[in-house]
């Protein structure tokens, strides 16, 4: 079980039915899922961006992502439907503890002048979502190796309702909200 699961359990879970009252044991809200999204517009152009951003997201994530293409054709971006324009993956149960724990106490310390994460970009049923500049904060992506600074998107997917119940939750498994 992961380090950061039996916290959880033990500490995080008995704390949220504390503040909120909750008369059910089901009612405790829980982390459910993490998508890690990568999109590469720039891959019109080179292809091989693709291959290099694939390889660099199944190295952080410990899971191989799935390429995702466009849906339709735009012409002003010289974009046909079906090319490949970045990739996804999707954590459940241990590797998104584990990735939520390398998050939390790895990477986000990495990122220079770091003062927290904003605690408004809840989405109003609980979930959370950030923006990455560069995946170059992850102790895994060797700096001499990378071709170029790619950004990526975290959605963390909880079962909380309100975001209130969202933020307590992330809060106790020790994201650094500043606000």
């Amino acid at each position: 079980m992961s380090q950061l699961k039996s916290y959880y359990d033990t500490e995080v879970a008995p704390r949220l039915v504390e503040t909120f009252g909750y008369g059910n044991r089901m009612e405790v809200p829980k982390l459910e899922k993490i998508i890690l999204n990568m999109g590469l517009g720039e891959a019109i152009q080179n292809i091989k961006l693709i291959d290099s951003a694939v390889e660099e997201m199944r190295l952080i994530a410990g899971q191989q992502p799935v390429v995702t293409r466009a849906k339709r054709s735009i012409a002003a971006f010289k974009l046909r439907a079906g090319m490949p324009i970045g990739c996804r993956v999707t954590l459940r149960r241990r590797r998104m503890y584990d990735f939520l724990n390398k998050l939390v106490n790895v990477a986000l310390p990495r990122v220079r002048d770091f003062r927290g994460v904003s605690g408004k970009a809840f989405d109003g049923h609980g979930n959370y979502s950030l923006g990455i500049r560069g995946q170059i904060i992850f102790p895994e992506i060797d700096y001499e190796k990378i071709d170029k600074i790619k950004g990526m998107n975290i959605s963390i997917v909880t079962t909380a309702k309100t975001d209130e119940e969202g933020k307590a939750l992330l809060k106790l498994l020790g994201m650094p909200f500043r606000n």
